[in-house]
Order: C-alpha cells, then structure tokens, then sequence
C-alpha cells in the first residue's frame, strides 16, 4: 500500500494542482507550462517557509 509521507503528498498535490491552474488559466501552451511552474514553486516554497515558521513557533 503507497503510505506517502507529508512532503511527498504536499508535492503530488502542488504537481497536479500546478497542471491545472496552468491549463486553465492561461492559453497558449509555453505560457501555461510556465505559469504551472511557477504554481508548483509558489505551492512548495510556501509550504517550506511556513512549516519552517510553525517549526520555530512550536519550540
């Protein structure tokens, strides 16, 4: 049984979150690859900086 760790489930979660957005958002085909990447980066950077804020918060 697949059991993904947090991380590994924030990152599916970004990927297809990120292909999503980028598909719907934008219309040609460069532009919504790189707005999807720029998703997954903005749903992955934020989710290290705030788990690293509560990290500091909890201590």
């Amino acid at each position: 049984m697949f059991r993904p760790s947090h991380f590994t489930a924030l990152t599916l979660f970004a990927l297809f979150a990120s292909i999503i957005f980028g598909i719907t958002m934008r219309d040609t085909p460069r532009r919504m690859a790189r707005y999807g990447a720029y998703c997954f980066v903005l749903f992955v950077g934020s989710a290290i900086v705030l788990s690293w804020v509560m990290y500091f918060i909890a201590r």
